[in-house]
């Protein structure tokens, strides 16, 4: 491999890790708190894709309940990613209100929330169908504004073309990155939900509000699995309602690898993934999720709480 090919690549996997990284954070957010895994998060993924298409003014297909219908409105791509993954956020707290506060508040076995979620997450996906059809959606030419196709970076002699999109869904992954470590680890808030995590009891005796900052936690996981709905979906399209399926299950993946319940190891376990499959030889890109959770499997036979997860000791 040339390093024109090399640098290519690791940009591509630098983009899509990145991605996966603000994907899985959502995840993580919410085992932090609760201790299980949202299986919602899939389809508000594609929920925010399908927002964010629709605040651009972009018309429907044929099928569905609203077929040609268009929103009035024509919003610049930036405002309308952070309006639809806003609206992701909204239906995210929905989700908290019905599906998983009443199962908390009876104590019920935390099986029962995950049914709850699945339960959620076909509802969320034959309600877009119903509405919208199962057609592919694709973002408009002119999505990006005047950025051309791809940029060339290099010299004159060996140009390394990179594409504006990937460069694009970087920059706004680095920047969603930085803000959420920050809100994190720099704010009463964060550090507040930081406690809740911890211990929630003792949060609430310290006159904490847990169900708040829950219901914050949703809101947040939920405003990300948007955003990196949208930033998919913009690069490719929107590949129906089961679109975030797949993506929901690299997510886990990412989350498992990076260690469940690690904000940094989300993100290290997103760019990891994101970095192999886009090493995958050409001849092979079909198999490019087998090698993806293939060395998942070979490194949690080696270390099976993921690369920053915590071993947990059982007292006894």
């Amino acid at each position: 491999m040339d390093l024109t090919l090399f640098i290519q690549q690791f940009l591509n996997g630098l983009s899509i890790g990145s991605v996966y990284a603000i994907f899985a954070l959502g995840y993580t957010l919410i085992f932090s708190i609760l201790g299980i895994i949202n299986f919602a998060h899939g389809a508000l993924f594609t929920l925010g894709a399908y927002f964010t298409y629709a605040l651009m003014g972009e018309p429907f297909g044929l099928n569905g309940l609203l077929a040609n219908a268009a929103l009035p409105v024509k919003l610049p791509f930036a405002l309308a990613l952070i309006l639809g993954s806003v609206l992701a956020g909204l239906v995210g707290i929905t989700i908290e209100r019905i599906a998983f506060r009443p199962l908390r508040r009876k104590r019920a076995d935390s099986l029962l929330t995950v049914v709850s979620s699945l339960g959620v997450a076909l509802v969320i996906v034959n309600l877009i169908q119903y509405l919208v059809g199962a057609e592919n959606y694709t973002f408009p030419g002119n999505t990006y504004g005047s950025l051309p196709a791809a940029i060339n970076f290099g010299t004159a002699e060996k140009p390394i073309p990179i594409r504006s999109v990937q460069l694009v869904i970087f920059g706004v992954s680095v920047v969603i990155l930085t803000i959420l470590t920050y809100f994190i680890n720099s704010t009463k808030y964060g550090k507040a939900m930081k406690a809740v995590a911890e211990d929630p009891i003792t949060a609430s005796l310290l006159g904490i509000n847990t169900d708040g900052f829950i219901v914050l936690t949703f809101f947040i996981s939920s405003f990300l699995a948007g955003v990196a709905g949208t930033l998919v979906g913009s690069s490719v399209s929107i590949a129906g309602p089961y679109f975030g399926i797949g993506f929901g299950l690299k997510g886990l993946a990412v989350i498992v690898l990076g260690g469940l319940g690690s904000i940094p190891g989300a993100v290290l376990g997103g760019l990891v993934i994101g970095l192999i499959e886009a090493f995958v030889p050409a001849d092979a890109s079909a198999y490019k999720d087998a090698f993806a959770f293939g060395i998942l499997f070979i490194m949690l036979l080696v270390r099976p709480q993921g690369l920053l997860g915590r071993r947990f000791v059982q007292k006894v």
